[in-house]
């Protein structure tokens, strides 16, 4: 009756977990596309745009670096539900913007809005990513992965919704409007906190400062990899890719927004289905070092390949499209294994310290690739961005070889298989 009782505990608190991340997930894809296609259509530059985010990313390093030790101090539920609440005044306080204040001034103005949503967005993933191991017993790796999967490809998939519903809300209602539709949408979900238990990821033993950065090779070795994986991913696709299907293809508000949702769901569901994928193809054994060395070396190429074939005067629309499909898939077998091998190498005592500073360094990718993402393509174009990322990808690959395999007894419950 125990086990039966924890278990039903269990898929609640998972579930409200869940549903507090899908919420938070497509305001923060929206509001993502809603400043993007705004502020270029009011005529800023890429770099110019490319700020905006600049303290959206820095201050989810410096987030993440301190929710770790936040969340095992009071809590997860504090952790998560405070995100909530920042997203919520972040996207009010966006609301306020008046265009007449000048150039210089609506930059600042926005950056420390992005500010509070960066904070939102690391406080909200940290917490929803620990939850996951203490929901999942320690040697129940094959759940773990399902549940990982189930969880990170479902957000990616409503991020890409937030993309559509984005430039869908910017079209229809202006952006003043969408902004407020979204916070009074967010708001309602913050009711959820009722459910979950208060003292969810808390550690009776108080941190030391010393502690936060982690000792444990395996999360340094993993968190390295990351920061070059992340960025090799932002560095073309958060400013380059947008401006350059808006400004020299011509696409409309609706395409792009439509076109990155699609993308974007599409990389979801793959990660959704990669622990079946993988145990159907592959010899049912758990991810090892091995697997993400083989999928980050084969996503080596794919850049490259994008790059070669727009230098040679390939259609861009099909190079694009083609290209980013194939990314989409290496990427998410990538990002798929890399959230589980977080876990794996995690104590249930330290994971909200370990997966906080692992999330440190996908910031800190994140914001490599922002910043360089305006700069490269106002520079050297799209094409410019490509081989920037190929060479991120490359070092997260060579770093990736240094990556031990999980302890053999948390892969016994792996051999077990995941499809009943």
């Amino acid at each position: 009756m125990t086990s039966t009782t924890n278990s039903g505990a269990s898929l609640k608190n998972y579930a409200v977990v869940t549903l507090a991340y899908w919420g938070f997930t497509i305001t923060d894809g929206a509001l993502r596309m809603l400043v993007l296609l705004y502020f270029n259509k009011i005529g800023y530059t890429p770099l110019q745009i490319a700020f905006l985010f600049l303290f959206y990313e820095v201050f989810g390093i410096v987030t993440n670096f301190l929710a770790g030790w936040i969340g095992s101090q009071f809590g997860l539920k504090l952790t998560l539900y405070s995100g909530l609440g920042l997203q919520v005044f972040s996207l009010l306080m966006l609301s306020a913007l008046n265009p007449d204040w000048g150039q210089f001034f609506a930059v600042i103005y926005v950056m420390v809005a992005q500010a509070f949503s960066g904070i939102a967005k690391d406080l909200t993933k940290m917490s929803s990513k620990s939850a996951i191991r203490l929901v999942v017993p320690q040697d129940a790796q094959s759940s773990l992965f399902k549940w990982v999967a189930v969880l990170t490809g479902s957000k990616n998939a409503l991020k890409g919704v937030g993309f559509f519903v984005g430039s869908a809300l910017l079209a229809a209602f202006g952006f003043i409007n969408a902004l407020l539709i979204m916070a009074g949408g967010l708001f309602l979900i913050m009711f959820t906190g009722l459910l979950l238990p208060k003292g969810m990821g808390k550690i009776k033993k108080k941190v030391k400062f010393s502690q936060l950065f982690s000792k444990s090779e395996e999360i340094n070795i993993l968190s390295a990899a990351r920061f070059f994986l992340f960025g090799s991913r932002d560095v073309w696709f958060v400013v380059g890719l947008p401006v350059f299907l808006r400004e020299v293809l011509g696409w409309s508000f609706y395409q792009v927004g439509g076109f990155l949702a699609c993308w974007v769901i599409g990389y979801g569901i793959v990660q959704f289905l990669a622990p079946n994928l993988m145990q159907k193809f592959g010899d049912g054994s758990p991810p090892a070092s091995k697997t993400i060395q083989f999928w980050t070396l084969t996503l080596t190429f794919v850049p490259c390949a994008i790059a070669i074939a727009l230098q040679m005067g390939l259609p861009a629309n099909l190079v694009i499209i083609v290209g980013l499909l194939l990314f989409g898939i290496v990427f998410a077998f990538n990002s798929a294994v890399h959230s589980y091998l977080v876990l794996a190498f995690t104590d249930d005592d330290k994971v909200a310290l370990n997966v906080g500073f692992y999330y440190m360094a996908n910031s800190g990718g994140r914001l490599a690739g922002t910043v360089l993402s305006g700069l490269i393509y106002q520079l050297f174009g799209l094409v410019g961005c490509l081989w920037t990322s190929m060479f991120f990808v490359l070092a997260a690959a060579l770093v990736s070889f240094k990556l031990p395999n999980p302890k053999p007894s948390k892969d016994i419950a792996w051999k077990g298989g995941s499809g009943d």
